[in-house]
């Protein structure tokens, strides 16, 4: 939220500087982003009055005119401007001057007519105003006054970063209660007389959407004056907020809007068929939006409706149809209460947002409706008269604020430090709490605006923000700390992440909530969890695998002319709900050059045995054993399933061509993902004793159909082994002469080595002769 200084100081003013302000409402939990000049530097400038103009002699654009700058004498000053006429209010530069842009006045000649400074137009002090020409002050602008006190230029701007639980501070009268709270200073801000009605003129308000708006008030005023203009410091304030001045009555609404946070909206009184309801849209429902957008309207989107249909939608926007346009007499001022969860995620939906949107969907105080449509009578009365019905509500049951039970003894605790019972009273009924003291513990009810207190802990921060975190002391624990035990078969996922990076990976963090795309591209779900209240339309899903991620990563460094990538990432992915549903997953990509480029090696692109490796360290010092698999994600051929103990426990593969292709990739990453879980369990150590006896080694090899994995063979042979066969392991593969088509032979070596003696020709030749039988028992066919 953005606003002026000054108009908060109107509010409440503590005996603080604009920085000493800012760092304070930081340091409270409102983070202030920005604190800029309302205007830039510049000096010498004033309010000057043009009391006569002529035409200069050797310029046809240029005018000589005497200006009033408040002395004795007026000034001769040359100007070009070509609003510039006699009576007019301007600002004049005088001699000396400084402007924006280090740019100087001095005396001067203008083809040989003398000038004694310079009539200034908006954009050259820095406040451009939309106007070719001079800056227009107003008529009763005292003549001689310094522009920077008149225009109030020395105003600071405060752009401050609000948490979604503050809503309350969405608004001038907000930050003023919560400034008041942390200085002590008074808010100087009145009760808001009722506007007596002059007129019976009444609208009927029908609530048909249940909780969803529990609280609408209405008001109708007649003979309003359309063409009024805005007041000057109305404008000024608006739009030092941000927002710009458009006509008198919506002016005043988005007034009240920024003053007390109380979103408001004028009808076409003429336009408007019968009375007011309040409901959900039906079925074929369409609205033509002030932003000439017109929308289909969904049936969870709450609408204001007369007997025509809907003319606009609740809390987000006014329909264009019963706009308040030039020429209207009559006016139907609306203040409601919507609630967040009716508003949340429609304007989004639509593709665009609005300051009323902003507010109901964070929460807006039930409690200021009334309040609002009488301060916004009441200035448009003011501004634009007019004759005021009676005041229109419809109320159902508001929403409760329960009280919360506060243990003094436990904000000791967890603040660290022991505030009088009596200090912790002062600071919650600052802020504006209901406090029932009983013993240890206080009862304390929050009030309609904040919303944001549910329990006990609310409490507590509410207290140490308003004490001061500054004035909050470190102090050493005292709490004992043993070592905690760590069990032997267990190893922390950190560990995990050490491994990969030790494997010259760097870890990637993503959003769990990605495009619907991703999840039918890389998991092949057609059904994905669906978030309620995306946060962007391309964030409307929950992961289901992090492959999404990593690609959208891969893709990212590509077109910033990375050459070799290695990304991992290890976090949770959603099924549904329930933690059964949501597990822990670690996934890896790796992409470009096996290593990086140096004159030693070749650039060789990475490949799935060099990924196959890194799930081997991972796993280390168990041993898994790989399936061939079929996955959405990736290359049919290329693709495996690994397996721990005979369970899955993920997959691994080269990224299938047409994904490579559809997210420019130029050549294809190798991937894999798998169960935090089934990583994190370790055997435990063995200890065995280095044999002192030579090894023996035996080659088998073995023929067997072309279609038959490898790791079955090796794991046939295993099941054979003698319990001094150390290892068994493929170490060439061979098709060619000699060998029938389609068969392939496999060449294993076999290590054998007992710890406590040479073994013998006779043991040795009897373990591989029951490895040859177990081998052709299965089906291979030993090679001569």
């Amino acid at each position: 939220m953005k606003f002026s200084e000054h108009w908060l100081r109107t509010w409440v003013n503590p005996e603080l500087n604009s920085e000493a302000l800012a760092h304070l409402l930081t340091m409270s939990g409102l983070e202030v982003e920005e604190v800029e000049s309302a205007a830039p530097a510049f000096d010498n400038v004033f309010v000057a009055e043009v009391l006569s103009t002529t035409k200069h002699p050797d310029a046809d654009r240029l005018n000589v005119c005497s200006v009033n700058v408040g002395e004795a004498e007026p000034l001769q000053i040359v100007c070009g401007a070509p609003n510039v006429k006699p009576g007019l209010k301007v600002p004049c530069a005088r001699i000396g001057a400084n402007l924006p842009g280090d740019f100087k006045i001095k005396r001067a000649k203008v083809r040989g007519v003398e000038s004694f400074g310079m009539l200034c137009s908006g954009d050259e002090l820095g406040i451009p105003d939309g106007v070719d020409g001079l800056l227009v002050l107003p008529a009763d602008a005292p003549v001689g006054t310094p522009l920077r006190d008149y225009l109030n230029l020395d105003d600071q701007l405060f752009t401050i970063k609000l948490t979604p639980n503050r809503a309350d501070c969405l608004s001038i009268k907000g930050v003023a209660r919560e400034v008041a709270a942390l200085t002590g200073a008074v808010v100087n801000a009145g009760a808001t007389p009722p506007v007596p009605p002059q007129a019976d003129d009444r609208r009927g308000i029908h609530l048909a959407a249940g909780s969803a708006c529990p609280r609408y008030v209405g008001r109708v005023i007649r003979n309003v004056n359309q063409a009024a203009p805005t007041p000057d410091w109305m404008k000024q304030r608006l739009v030092r907020a941000g927002l710009r001045p458009i006509s008198a009555i919506v002016d005043v609404t988005n007034y009240v809007l920024l003053e007390l946070g109380q979103p408001l909206h004028a009808f076409d009184h003429g336009k408007l068929q019968g009375d007011i309801t309040v409901r959900f849209a039906r079925e074929g429902e369409r609205i033509t939006l002030l932003n000439d957008k017109e929308i289909a309207l969904d049936s969870d989107m709450l609408v204001i409706a007369d007997d025509s249909g809907p003319v606009a939608l609740a809390g987000i926007m006014g329909g264009a149809h019963s706009a308040v346009e030039a020429g209207a007499t009559d006016v139907f001022l609306e203040s409601a209460y919507f609630a967040p969860e009716a508003i949340a995620g429609r304007a989004r939906r639509l593709g665009f947002s609005s300051d009323a949107s902003h507010r109901f969907e964070r929460g807006v105080d039930f409690g200021e409706s009334r309040d609002a449509i009488e301060r916004a009578t009441r200035l448009i009365l003011d501004l634009c008269g007019g004759e005021p019905g009676p005041v229109v509500e419809a109320v159902e049951p508001l929403p409760a604020r329960p009280p919360v039970s506060l243990r003094v003894s436990r904000v000791a605790r967890v603040l660290g430090v022991a505030l009088p019972e009596a200090h912790i009273v002062s600071i919650l009924e600052r802020l504006g709490l209901v406090v029932a003291a009983d013993g240890d513990t206080l009862t304390v009810t929050p009030p309609s605006y904040r919303f944001d207190i549910q329990i006990e802990e609310d409490l507590i921060e509410e207290i140490a923000r308003v004490y001061g975190y500054d004035n909050i002391p470190v102090g050493t624990s005292i709490a004992r700390t043993p070592m905690l035990p760590q069990p032997g078969n267990a190893r922390p996922k950190a560990a995990l992440k050490h491994l990969l990076v030790a494997r010259d990976y760097q870890e990637a963090v993503n959003y769990a909530f990605v495009e619907e795309q991703w999840e039918a591209d890389f998991a092949g779900n057609g059904q994905p969890v669906k978030l309620l209240n995306p946060i962007a339309s391309q964030m409307s899903v929950m992961r289901s695998t992090l492959f999404g991620g990593l690609v959208n990563s891969l893709k990212h460094n590509i077109n910033r002319k990375q050459d070799r990538v290695r990304l991992f990432e290890m976090a949770r992915v959603f099924h549904g709900k329930g933690a059964e549903q949501q597990p822990e997953k670690i996934a890896a990509l790796a992409w470009g050059p096996r290593e990086a480029e140096q004159w030693g090696i070749g650039r060789e692109r990475v490949d799935f045995f060099d990924v196959k490796a890194d799930i081997a360290a991972l796993l280390a010092p168990r041993v898994a054993s790989f399936e061939r698999a079929d996955h959405p994600a990736l290359h049919p051929g290329r693709a495996a399933t690994v397996l721990l103990d005979g369970q899955p426990i993920g997959v691994l593969g080269e990224l299938h061509p047409k994904w490579v292709q559809a997210y420019e990739l130029i050549h294809a990453p190798v991937l894999f993902e798998l169960d935090v879980a089934a990583l994190t369990k370790v055997d435990k150590a063995r200890v065995e004793a280095v044999s002192k006896f030579q090894p023996v080694r035996r080659d088998l090899a073995l023929i067997v159909d072309e279609a038959r994995p490898a790791a079955e063979v090796q794991a046939v042979l295993q099941q054979a082994a003698a319990s001094f066969v150390t290892e068994i392991a493929l170490f060439d593969v061979y098709r060619g002469k000699g060998v029938a088509e389609e068969k392939k032979s496999l060449a294993f070596k076999v290590l054998m080595q007992d710890t406590h003696k040479t073994l013998t020709d006779e043991e040795v030749d009897a373990a591989v002769a029951k490895l040859i039988r177990q081998a052709e028992a299965a089906g291979a066919t030993l090679r001569v």
